[in-house]
């Protein structure tokens, strides 16, 4: 599946709204970026590399000129991004079981959305407006989110040991390495690829 790179997969989403609509999404975009506590949920849930809604409004499509004739649509369309780990299975449960309300208050705005909650109509949506991805960015495709953030803890751990041996005693290095090596032991993963989920 083109979606999937490593331990990263992909996942874009197209919906229409009216577009009246779009006016009161774009004031929810702009409370949403502006006050910070309400994004608490979505930075929390730490597998999500990723993720960006954009409005295109129906007369802002490109247009490549030399005779192109501009499309007249009847809707604007909401796009979604996102890059996250593990399985779309369990990234679809953990958006309904956390995000239900947030969810709720950005895509009911579009088109025939069901809500987020009961899951299973809420998946069946998104496989209805999803579609694959060609191409995408990872810096890191095998390594997860956390495992990123447990690459920086034991980086700084080492550093830390690092200045410290230059100034003890061998017995004092010993110790001070099993202080380090117990510390970052919980964040030693492993990077590669992704197991295969059925």
């Amino acid at each position: 599946m083109s979606n999937i790179n490593g331990k990263v997969y992909a996942m874009n989403a197209i919906t229409p709204m009216k577009p009246w609509k779009t006016w009161v999404l774009r004031l929810i975009f702009f409370i949403l970026g502006h006050v910070k506590p309400l994004q608490n949920d979505l930075i929390n849930l730490s597998f999500i590399e990723f993720a960006r809604w954009v409005v295109i409004p129906r007369n802002k499509f490109p247009s490549l000129g030399n005779g192109q004739v501009m499309e007249e649509l009847k809707y604007d369309y909401l796009l979604f991004f996102s890059n996250f780990n593990g399985t779309w299975n369990q990234y679809i449960d953990a958006f309904s079981a956390v995000l239900a309300k947030g969810l709720n208050l950005i895509w009911r705005w579009s088109e025939k959305f069901p809500g987020s909650v009961p899951v299973t109509i809420f998946k069946e949506y998104i496989a209805r407006v999803q579609f694959d991805t060609d191409y995408y960015y990872t810096a890191y495709p095998h390594a997860t989110a956390n495992d990123l953030k447990s690459a920086h803890i034991v980086q700084a751990g080492f550093d830390s040991l690092s200045e410290r041996a230059i100034s003890t005693t061998p017995e004092q290095f010993a110790a001070d390495y099993l202080i380090f090596v117990i510390q970052v032991q919980t964040h030693l993963g492993e990077t590669g690829e992704a197991p295969v989920v059925f």
